[in-house]
């Protein structure tokens, strides 16, 4: 097939998704009004904070996509390149621009509620608290799969983390010329994209940098700064663990910048350092696109439109010694929670609920920010598969593919991959490769630090009252990050990557029960709401029972086998085991709360209506 094929299939997606479905629900059973939003009735300046639709489009995207739609995709092509390209396409058509969509429409109609208390309100007392715990673990899990691909992979880049930096510092100067200097968002967007890109050329150690006396130094320190000063970057000395410096020392600088988009307002770091890593993101999107266009070859030949059900892959490594890439489970349900963005993703409904619906200037302008943003995720997922079907199946094929799935390098696969379709329209790769890694790097981090946000947010809800300390806002996001840096520095990531993508989509069942319940209440046509939330509910269940019973048989497997026991391994196959064991108790009970709360609700329409 074709590779302009695909993409036609994804854009075509796009068109009668965006403009013909979504256009009929928001017009038909949605209605927006020109009423006053929480955004401008309860503006605090901090979360409350009315944005711009165009500033806001880009804080959506870059605050819902991050390597889910990259990483997940590239792993699900182990099932062949076919399943996963339909259920991206699919998946957001049917169930994904409905959750995003519809996340901010009740958030905006209940007056910037979180889902814990929409939650008590639609559902039972006891659904907040159990609620709250669900996200609580859930928000965990995405910080052990994102932290671990940041602070050990791509960090640990010398290319990557000057570039990551000089854009974070100049997203805090996006904030300051918009918000503080009142500065044209045209003038503030040249700026600081271009500003932007010049760091990354930076980072990528520039042609001429070396070579001029005064800034010699500069390649030098770059590479010192991926390694921490060494070459081979030394183990830690504790017994049973297998963390590098230089894993230990990214990873926890990773974690402190989460501290701060935690704790500061939200116009101040998270909102204009994800508008401007939207634009490194997007122009990336575009040029990959462009880049496919002029070469538009077809798919190789060796690479399977549909691999084996159980996404094991027989392959040769490059001394020519034949190997077999162990299976991820089968296809259903396992593919549908691997692609754990890109399709349909319950950490979205959070951004739309607490995050966006907090920032909305009108009720008109939800469809094109959550709608909008949702379906331009799912062309990247699209890109994200070529990448790995493209960009490294078009080199060395299906083993090629196999050998860096063998060594968990998915992100590599992407960086390779857009280096190769940016070099079509002229791009070198020796900026492309740098380039692709910062990124995908900031797609894992400016999500990560509104992870932090929401995780202390969530415990001040539940259990605030009993200990005021925790609603203290720097005292919520520390005990966050210290989960999160045990969870990084001990979990199996791939194991950990599966289990966050099953708690994801059980997420995302959960927000569209939640919004069917807000449907029904408000005597409005719920189908396409909770058809979506019957199939991922059940598929996530199904992928969570699968996953979590696997982590615990690798634990037990690893110290029955004796010798010396990798207790980090261990540990963290123990801790996703549990995880999965009380995500499934809390979604079934949430889900028991909830049917009976919709029960409830459609005895109450069948009511006559009294004679007034």
């Amino acid at each position: 097939m074709d590779t302009i094929l695909i993409l036609i299939l994804a854009l075509l997606g796009i068109v009668l998704g965006y403009w013909v479905y979504a256009r009929s629900v928001d017009r038909r059973i949605i209605q927006p009004t020109d009423k006053a939003t929480p955004a401008k009735m309860y503006m605090d300046g901090v979360d409350f904070t009315p944005a711009n639709r165009n500033v806001l489009f880009g804080y959506q995207f870059k605050s819902i996509a991050a390597l889910g739609p990259i990483v997940g995709p590239i792993t699900a092509v182990r099932w062949g390149w076919l399943p996963a390209l339909l259920w991206v396409i699919l998946g957001t058509f049917f169930i994904g621009w409905v959750q995003d969509y519809a996340s901010i429409i009740v958030g905006v109609r209940s007056e910037g509620q979180t889902f814990g208390a929409l939650s008590y309100r639609l559902i039972s007392p006891r659904s907040r608290s159990i609620l709250l715990i669900f996200i609580y673990c859930y928000l965990l899990l995405i910080m052990g799969a994102f932290g671990k691909i940041v602070g050990y992979d791509l960090m640990t880049n010398p290319a990557v983390p000057v570039g990551v930096i000089l854009v974070v510092l100049l997203g805090i100067l996006a904030g300051q010329m918009t918000y503080k200097w009142k500065m044209d968002i045209i003038l503030t967007s040249v700026v600081t994209v271009i500003g932007s890109f010049l760091g990354i050329w930076i980072s990528a150690g520039g042609p001429w940098l070396g070579d001029v006396k005064l800034l010699s130094f500069v390649p030098d320190l770059i590479n010192w700064l991926g390694t921490f000063g060494a070459k081979t970057s030394p183990v830690l000395p504790i017994p049973g663990i297998s963390v590098t410096w230089a894993q230990f020392l990214w990873s926890l600088v990773t974690l402190i910048l989460c501290y701060f988009g935690a704790v500061l307002p939200i116009w101040r770091w998270a909102q204009p350092i994800n508008y401007v890593a939207f634009w490194i993101v997007f122009l990336g999107i575009l040029g990959g696109t462009l880049g496919l266009l002029i070469w538009h070859p077809s798919i190789p030949a060796g690479f399977p439109a549909l691999g084996n059900l159980d996404a094991s892959i027989v392959y040769k490594t490059a001394e020519g010694a034949e190997k077999t890439l162990p299976p991820l489970g089968p296809l259903w349900p396992v593919l549908f929670v691997t692609i754990a963005c890109g399709a349909i993703s319950g950490w979205h409904s959070l951004v739309s609920s607490s995050g966006t619906a907090r920032q909305l200037e009108k009720e008109g302008d939800a469809l094109f920010v959550g709608g909008g943003a949702m379906f331009l995720e799912m062309f990247l997922a699209t890109l994200a598969l070529l990448t790995a079907v493209l960009g490294v199946g078009a080199v060395s094929g299906w083993n090629g593919y196999a050998n860096l799935a063998a060594a968990g390098k998915y992100a590599g696969v992407f960086a390779t991959g857009l280096s190769e379709f940016l070099n079509y329209i002229f791009v070198p790769k020796s900026y492309g490769l740098p380039y692709a890694s910062v990124f995908l790097t900031l797609m894992a981090l400016t999500i990560m630090y509104l992870v932090v946000r929401f995780m202390r947010v969530a415990s001040a809800e539940f259990i605030g009252d009993r200990f005021p300390i925790m609603k203290n806002a720097h005292i919520g996001s520390i005990v966050a990050l210290v989960l999160s840096a045990i969870l990084i520095w001990t979990g199996f990531w791939q194991r950990i990557w599966v289990l966050f993508g099953g708690a994801n989509q059980l997420m995302a069942s959960l927000a569209l029960l939640i919004i069917s319940l807000w449907l029904i209440t408000n005597r409005k046509n719920i189908w396409w709401a909770l058809i979506p939330f019957a199939f991922m509910f059940v598929t996530t269940i199904a992928a969570l029972i699968i996953n979590g019973w696997l982590s615990l048989e690798a634990a037990y497997k690893t110290v029955m086998a004796g010798g010396a026991v990798p207790w980090d391994s261990v540990f963290g196959n123990v801790l996703a085991g549990l995880l999965a064991v009380i995500l499934i108790i809390s979604a079934l009970v949430l889900a028991y709360d909830g049917l009976r709360a919709l029960m409830r609700a459609r005895a109450e329409q069948a009511k006559p209506v009294p004679a007034s």
